[in-house]
């Protein structure tokens, strides 16, 4: 999965997160409740719990908050009743924008998500018209600069570990597998000595648009800025790339 500037994409989206991390404290723990709801306390028995938990140790969520908030997700002290939803719609220049959603008001999130849309040069759409536009994979992130082997090495192991694709950029090297190989995948790794900055199971656009306009892809960073603001919003999901020159303007 090569093109241009993927990895741009990938580091401003981490530099909002550097920025926001009270906001995703509160998002994971959501996360956490939802979870523990749904499949009980043990993470051995609940996958999805497992998972955010892996997600709360990646963002550095405190150990001693997580356990409060499993312990109160189970005890039932925790009454509110969150219901997890898909946006989608499309922002400047037709980018493609999927939202995954975990809100106690359907109302209220919906009148939110249309304003932040129609403010900001896009539109809310209908059920379905970009869903099928992404694969649910599963997305290992490795920094280069811990690895004891080279990136080609890196490859082969992920591939034969059962890796689909592999995109290798200068600053990230991200291993994609399908989310049914994305558990396996990752512990080969593991096993083999790497080092694994983040992994998650994602969704991935089949195809891209291209951002070659400056005003254009400020105003889609904008939008999606806007969007992952949302207290409801867990994630937000576009299929562009920035153009070289664009990205190293952007910054």
């Amino acid at each position: 999965m090569s093109g241009h500037s993927k990895w741009a994409n990938i580091k401003h989206k981490k530099s909002r997160m550097d920025e926001k991390r009270a906001k995703i404290f509160t998002k994971i723990g959501r996360e956490i409740i939802v979870a523990v709801k749904q499949g009980g306390p043990d993470p051995e028995a609940n996958p999805r719990l497992k998972s955010v938990l892996q997600k709360a140790r990646e963002n550095n969520l405190p150990n001693d908050n997580v356990q409060r908030i499993i312990q109160k997700a189970s005890g039932g002290s925790d009454n509110t009743n969150y219901e997890e939803l898909v946006y989608e719609g499309y922002g400047p220049a037709g980018v493609a924008i999927l939202i995954n959603i975990m809100t106690d008001n359907r109302n209220r999130t919906a009148g939110e998500i249309r304003h932040i849309f129609s403010k900001n040069g896009g539109n809310l759409g209908e059920t379905g018209c970009v869903a099928w536009m992404f694969d649910t994979k599963g997305v290992i992130s490795v920094d280069p600069s811990t690895l004891k082997m080279d990136a080609d090495d890196l490859m082969l192991l992920a591939i034969e570990a059962g890796a689909e694709d592999i995109a290798v950029e200068d600053d990230f090297i991200q291993v994609y597998t399908s989310a049914e190989s994305f558990e396996e995948v990752k512990k080969n790794l593991e096993d083999a000595g790497i080092i694994i900055s983040t992994s998650e199971i994602t969704k991935v656009p089949q195809n891209t648009v291209l951002l070659t306009d400056l005003e254009q892809a400020r105003q889609v960073i904008k939008l999606l800025d806007l969007l992952e603001d949302n207290d409801d919003v867990q994630a937000v999901y576009a299929n562009f790339e920035l153009a070289d020159e664009i990205a190293e303007q952007i910054g």
